[in-house]
């Protein structure tokens, strides 16, 4: 098994920062794809960004968060990191860390078989 603990939501102003981050621990050489989702009451996940984290490439991102989130990987804890910029009030949900063996075509959460508990993200406008 492969466990994910998720970190760094918060409250935040419209145009402001955060930063998440996911650290995994467990059978963690299962995993060579990371990514985040996020989630609000009523509405089905969304998925914003991956990585391959043997390569740190193949990165995909979300229409959503283009040009404004970043992902990265975190070689040190075998997780990865969410940079997220410009923040909106839209963009205020539960977001979640996934983990997968491979990653596979698009931001679907089929490609992903281990998942955390979510961190809350509030943006005030």
């Amino acid at each position: 098994q492969v466990q994910l603990v998720e970190s760094g939501g918060g409250s935040v102003q419209a145009g402001g920062s955060l930063r998440l981050s996911c650290a995994a621990s467990g059978y963690t050489h299962r995993v060579s794809c990371m990514g985040w989702f996020r989630q609000v009451p009523g509405k089905e996940r969304e998925g914003l960004a991956r990585i391959n984290t043997i390569t740190g490439g193949d990165t995909l991102y979300a229409d959503s968060v283009k040009g404004r989130f970043t992902i990265t990987r975190d070689t040190a804890r075998s997780g990865v990191h969410l940079q997220m910029n410009s923040l909106k009030p839209e963009d205020a949900a539960m977001y979640f860390c996934a983990a997968g063996t491979i990653c596979v075509p698009g931001l679907e959460e089929k490609g992903f078989g281990y998942w955390g508990q979510g961190t809350q993200v509030t943006v005030s406008s």
